[in-house]
């Protein structure tokens, strides 16, 4: 390999929901962290996005993974070829020889040793040589442009597909933090629970996504209310077939609860805060970042129960791989942040 051998810097926001990968500045990849398995073989049928669209509708010789929960990897060889896939997906020309990486991953806050270990592990063995991990809020910090090191503080919200992360920094360190397992995966799960208890109507994770993208919303009255959603399942009963209108305001009914448990981790942090920082925090506000942060009317629901201003990120989807992708290419300027 002594000829073509270079190095390739890729930073990875490794996400229960969607992987973003960034090489160049560039976001690269981005794809739904799903992968599909021949069971006979485990030989991979398809990364990403092909994936996805398997998810829910193969037969008993294919199975589709979704190698992360709750931010963390819960199957290990599926994830490590997941990983592989979509590294492989950056340099098709790259066929006969595989540049040595150069990794930095970002990690829940709420990481423990095993976790982080786990995450590694799986970077190393899909090509990583040097592997280097950054926590979520830190990495969403920067990619929404705080200045980190300042001596202010600042408080993020992170919410991802399986985890919300909460924290407050200041000085190139995180103060306070706070890292929930109810994220975008719960609200789905109750969409999915409510279409069953409500209306009688099966739907799958695929569907209840769509709902939750197309009518999903934190507040029961909005300004410009999104149009009510027509979803088609079986009834549970006859087995026969349904449509159903699905309206934004039943949403944020059903959503209520898991909604409610973040606010109370966002006042839970907030109460670990020292009072200088909190001082900051209020003059500042509190930026909300990831997918989670799309959803109708939350930055205004919380703004009220709160009483301090919640401002969406530019571009809440990829704040956490920006920053990543800034950690990287100033990795001298933020070893201190890194593991």
């Amino acid at each position: 390999m002594g000829l073509f051998s270079f190095t390739q810097e890729i930073a990875m926001d490794l996400g229960t929901a969607n992987t973003i990968i960034i090489s160049g500045g560039k976001v690269v990849v981005d794809q739904p962290s799903v992968v599909a398995l021949d069971r006979r073989t485990d030989k991979v049928l398809a990364v990403g996005e092909k994936a996805r669209q398997m998810h829910g509708k193969t037969h008993e010789n294919i199975r589709t993974i979704r190698p992360l929960r709750d931010g963390v990897i819960a199957d290990f060889f599926a994830a490590e070829q997941m990983i592989r896939g979509l590294i492989k997906m950056i340099n098709p020309k790259h066929r006969w020889f595989s540049p040595s990486l150069r990794v930095v991953v970002c990690i829940p806050s709420g990481s423990t040793e095993v976790e982080i270990r786990a995450v590694r592990d799986s970077a190393e063995h899909a090509g990583g040589r040097d592997v280097y991990m950054i926590y979520e809020p830190m990495a969403a910090a920067i990619g929404i442009g705080i200045d980190v090191e300042a001596p202010e503080g600042n408080m993020i919200v992170d919410i991802g597909g399986g985890t919300t992360e909460i924290a407050v920094i200041s000085l190139g360190g995180i103060v306070s933090n706070k890292s929930i397992r109810i994220a975008g995966d719960d609200l789905t799960a109750d969409i999915m629970e409510y279409m069953r208890r409500q209306h009688n109507v099966k739907v799958g994770e695929r569907t209840a996504e769509l709902i939750k993208i197309n009518v999903g919303s934190a507040l029961t009255f909005l300004d410009n209310p999104p149009e009510d959603y027509i979803v088609h399942g079986p009834n549970q009963m006859t087995a026969l077939p349904m449509e159903v209108p699905v309206s934004y305001q039943e949403i944020a009914h059903c959503l209520e609860k898991s909604i409610s448990k973040m606010e109370a981790a966002i006042l839970s942090a907030l109460e670990q805060t020292p009072p200088e920082l909190y001082a900051d925090i209020v003059r500042n506000g509190i930026y909300l970042a990831g997918g989670g942060a799309l959803m109708r009317g939350l930055d205004k629901r919380l703004t009220d129960k709160i009483n301090i201003p919640f401002h969406i990120a530019e571009d809440p989807l990829h704040a956490v791989a920006k920053g990543t992708g800034v950690a990287l290419k100033n990795i001298d300027k933020f070893n201190f942040l890194i593991r």
